[in-house]
């Protein structure tokens, strides 16, 4: 990568780590407060807290980067971004039913994509003090320190729901530790990540906000997250709904995918926004 490159994605994994740590601070604003819910289309819950974070990224990702295209969860989409060299990727709550709950399992996700790949990605997870975060070269990081996926210790740790586990065949799922559901993906990438886990199954009807960010904190700690197929996601195109995911890294990841592959599964729809 040219020098120039390197240093223009340092600098915007500057600007975009600064303001999700910000962005984190108001959201814990609401935190455990019963902040104001609305349900969106597919009962996917909203609060107000997703619209304050999401209007103070957009305010001040956009004045810092007048250029850039903008793509959110929470702001209405527009064909503009399409033009545009760098686009925001941003998921103001990623979680927001944990948020709402009252549980510590959710984050404010921000990435900077260019011509579908993530060039810097970050992860604020304020109520459990974590933060993660990542650009197209050098490790990934949390809190500071180098993260790596690990190989398997005695059975694969796999999370994911229980609806996509039941297509596996019985003597793969059998050999899984299935952990609890964490209802944000982008958490359960990041835990993928720093070796918590040791592969995700992902629903149809994730997004590119939930997936952007974490997919590059993934890539760069030496996992993948990919469709059925086996093939890399492309993000802050034309479309943003994927499909049926698989993450994790090595002989664990070819073997779901072959499993996949081999009883030629159909994918689930999903209309209640979990992923």
């Amino acid at each position: 990568m040219p020098e120039a490159d390197e240093t223009r994605d340092a600098a915007d994994l500057d600007l975009v780590l600064s303001a999700a740590r910000q962005a984190g601070d108001i959201a814990m604003g609401y935190f455990g407060r019963k902040p104001e819910v609305w349900l969106k289309e597919g009962s996917s819950p909203v609060s107000e807290a997703d619209f304050a974070v999401d209007r103070f990224l957009r305010e001040s990702l956009s004045a810092a980067r007048p250029s850039y295209g903008w793509l959110s969860e929470e702001t209405a989409d527009t064909p503009e971004r399409l033009g545009a060299e760098r686009t925001f990727v941003v998921d103001p709550i990623d979680g927001t039913r944990a948020f709402i709950e009252g549980r510590d399992t959710w984050c404010v996700s921000v990435a900077v994509v260019e011509q579908g790949t993530p060039v810097a990605g970050v992860l604020v997870c304020p109520a459990l003090r974590e933060t993660y975060w990542a650009r197209s070269t050098g490790p990934a990081f949390l809190d500071g320190r180098p993260i790596r996926v690990r190989p398997p210790e005695g059975q694969p740790r796999v999370g994911g729901p229980k609806t996509i586990f039941a297509m596996l065949p019985d003597a793969l799922r059998d050999r899984f530790a299935v952990t609890g559901y964490v209802p944000s993906l982008a958490y359960r990438l990041a835990l993928l990540a720093r070796g918590s886990l040791d592969a995700a199954l992902v629903k149809p009807n994730s997004h590119d906000w939930d997936l952007a960010a974490a997919d590059l904190i993934l890539r760069q700690a030496g996992g993948q997250v990919v469709d059925e197929h086996g093939r890399a996601l492309s993000y802050a195109g034309e479309h943003v709904r994927h499909e049926m995911l698989v993450a994790g890294s090595g002989a664990l990841l070819a073997e779901i995918l072959d499993a996949f592959a081999s009883r030629r599964v159909a994918p689930v729809s999903n209309t209640g926004g979990m992923v």
